[in-house]
């Protein structure tokens, strides 16, 4: 029998990281995060990372692994998050994977095989130079390449563009092969109305600002990190850069942050699609109770569960 595994998956703001500390909580689990921005060190308001406070209550998984200068992979996450999942399991708990980055998700549910394709220094300069005067063709040659990933990408995010192209060919033109899923997953999705999801967003960007994002960004550049790095090319990131730079007022590069997040938001539907059987979605407005339900009632049809694990599924069963 397959490992079990739950995932918490939806648009960012909807409150994945709360429910999955909660599932964590009641259920004996530790969570693995499938952020592609959470990985990295120093990458802390603007990620929405997990306070000290709730990483020491609950051991979270691929947080603050990487340098912002250094090269992350999803064929590395991959390999990271199949590890640690092992590990959460080889103790007796249960793993609780949480994050908005689809392809990282579905990479790890669906056993992608993915080539682990190093930078190609010549091919991302030449890249990079045309997409600094016609971004527009770098994104037509991955539509071209692989017109899947091409629909899950922003145009405008021309460096995600560029690493599209560079795995694509490095791997001569194969595609990530999908083999049988090594886990036995409880998939549970949370979603809004999109009013609501974009107040949410709103909201929690204010907060952001309000926590220091800003001076957060400040200190990345005082620390010398080049801005033309890939993750300070992130949302939110890019913009405040500018805004410390003075191509943009506080005002606009915050009003910015929420519209390219509205956008980020409805993109990861891509991902997390609404009308997939594999989702059990509930509305993140309403009462979460009837999750613990489905997840109590999932766990005790895995026969596999260990005397540890039965009984904080009791425990959760009876919150």
């Amino acid at each position: 029998m397959r490992e079990s595994l739950l995932a918490i998956v939806g648009p960012t703001a909807a409150g994945k990281s709360t429910l999955a500390m909660e599932l964590a909580r009641s259920f004996d689990g530790e969570i693995i995060s499938a952020d592609s921005r959470q990985v990295y060190r120093h990458f802390d308001i603007g990620t929405a990372k997990p306070s000290h406070e709730d990483r020491a209550a609950i051991p979270h998984h691929l947080i603050d692994i990487a340098d912002l200068d250094g090269d992350y992979s999803l064929a590395l996450f991959i390999r990271q998050a199949t590890e640690a999942i092992r590990n959460v399991k080889r103790v007796g708990r249960l793993p609780v994977l949480t994050g908005g980055t689809g392809q990282y998700v579905w990479a790890l549910l669906e056993g992608w095989q993915v080539p682990n394709v190093p930078p190609n220094a010549e091919l991302r300069e030449a890249l990079e130079e045309r997409g600094r005067h016609d971004p527009e063709s770098v994104y037509a040659d991955l539509a071209q390449l692989d017109p899947a990933a091409a629909e899950r990408i922003d145009p405008r995010n021309v460096r995600r563009v560029i690493r599209a192209i560079e795995v694509r060919r490095g791997a001569g033109g194969v595609h990530p092969r999908r083999k049988d899923a090594r886990f036995d997953a409880k998939v549970i999705g949370l979603t809004m109305e999109r009013s609501t999801l974009y107040r949410r967003i709103d909201e929690r960007v204010d907060r952001m600002m309000a926590a220091g994002w800003l001076d957060e960004v400040r200190d990345l550049l005082d620390r010398g990190y080049d801005p033309s790095l890939a993750p300070l090319s992130s949302l939110g990131y890019q913009e405040l850069v500018l805004a410390l730079h003075g191509d943009l007022t506080h005002g606009e590069a915050v009003q910015r942050i929420k519209f390219r997040t509205h956008q980020f938001a409805r993109r990861q539907y891509a991902w997390f699609r609404l009308g997939d059987p594999r989702i059990s979605w509930f509305d993140a407005s309403a009462s979460l109770e009837p999750v613990y339900a489905q997840v109590g009632a999932w766990l005790t049809a895995r026969q596999s569960q260990g005397p540890a694990a039965r009984e904080a599924l009791k425990q959760g069963l009876e919150r």
